[in-house]
């Protein structure tokens, strides 16, 4: 039997089986000092080639569309930042004895953070979503949680922060200007990734593995795993395991109550669905200054990884089917052909 073969028949996906692999990696060999400079100088570029990519392969009328889908883009911010606060909140108020404040407050704070951007996107793309939409939704989710978070963590965790110029441009240098270089250069290369398209993939799915390893990797070298017992650490898994797959069944049925197509359901999924390890970190260094943000920020460390995962598996179940649905649009041209 070919490694291929014994692939297609294994119940477990190969890609979640990767991610799983680069938690336990960087368990064990956590990059650090300067490997881990390295490393996220790394992890950036694959990003930003990602968005290259998806800037070249996208039409510009595709891309302007997508800006102006502004119903898809609302229902998005609307689960981020109301649809997810409200459920961790009311979580900590009928199960307050579950976790301890400290990691109850660590669920709020995940709660109101922004979107990821370049899972969120990945993702999308590779449950063939409507990825125009998924950039602008994701983008718009950061921008605007450099203003909504630190509000927030000030009404609900007595937090104080300020407007981070530097983080805007972070998003403007890693995504904004690959994705209009792609677009600028689309006229040269859009034909030729477009016939390429498991390069595409390749960065898809890379990029993610490398800000699973660099991520876990910094969790690790902070030493978070010793300030836990298995009890507490099983109660949190279930804790955050439970608020991803209430969002994921929500925002799964108001797609579809909203009357939005299916490329746009994926869009809302995954955008709507995701917490930015990338922002989160350095947003609970500045706003939580003096508190135990190491244990903070383990609700959102793991429910990064638990989000990873899940919409991996989620994404290839999405794109099956799109699949199967392909295939028998094809038969039923043929039959009538």
């Amino acid at each position: 039997m070919s490694l291929k073969t014994m692939f297609a028949r294994s119940p477990v996906d190969p890609y979640v089986a990767s991610i799983v692999g680069m938690v336990v990696l960087a368990s064990v060999l956590p990059v650090r000092g300067e490997g881990a400079t390295i490393a996220g100088f790394v992890t950036n570029g694959a990003i930003a080639l990602l968005f290259f990519l998806h800037g070249a392969k996208l039409s510009t009328t595709a891309a302007v569309k997508g800006a102006r889908h502004w119903r898809l883009h609302l229902v998005v911010l609307a689960c981020t930042f109301l649809l997810f606060p409200a459920l961790a909140l009311a979580g900590r108020a009928l199960l307050p004895n579950v976790l301890t404040p400290t990691l109850w407050a660590g669920v709020v704070l995940l709660a109101i953070l922004p979107s990821t951007v370049q899972s969120s996107i990945a993702f999308t793309s590779i449950a063939r979503g409507n990825v125009s939409a998924a950039i602008c939704a994701a983008t718009a989710s950061n921008l605007l949680g450099m203003a909504l978070t630190p509000l927030f963590a000030g009404l609900l965790l007595s937090a104080h922060g300020g407007f981070s110029t530097h983080a805007l441009l972070d998003i403007v240098l890693q995504l904004l200007l690959p994705f209009v270089a792609g677009q600028l250069a689309r006229r040269w290369i859009g034909e030729w990734v477009g016939r390429h398209k498991g390069l595409l993939g390749l960065v898809d799915r890379g990029s993610i593995l490398l800000v699973v390893y660099v991520a876990f990797s910094e969790g690790v070298t902070h030493g978070i795993w010793h300030q836990l017992d298995l009890p507490k650490l099983g109660a949190l898994l279930a804790v955050d395991a439970g608020l991803l797959a209430i969002v994921l069944v929500l925002t799964t049925l108001i797609s579809r109550g909203l009357g939005f197509s299916r490329a746009d359901e994926v869009t809302i999924v995954f955008c709507g669905s995701k917490k930015s390890l990338a922002s989160g970190l350095p947003m609970a260094t500045v706003l939580l200054a003096g508190a135990n943000v190491g244990l903070l920020v383990l609700p959102l460390m793991l429910f990064h990884q638990i989000q990873l995962m899940a919409c991996a598996t989620l994404a290839r179940r999405y794109a099956a089917r799109e699949e199967r649905a392909e295939a028998m649009r094809g038969m039923v041209a043929a039959a009538g052909d």
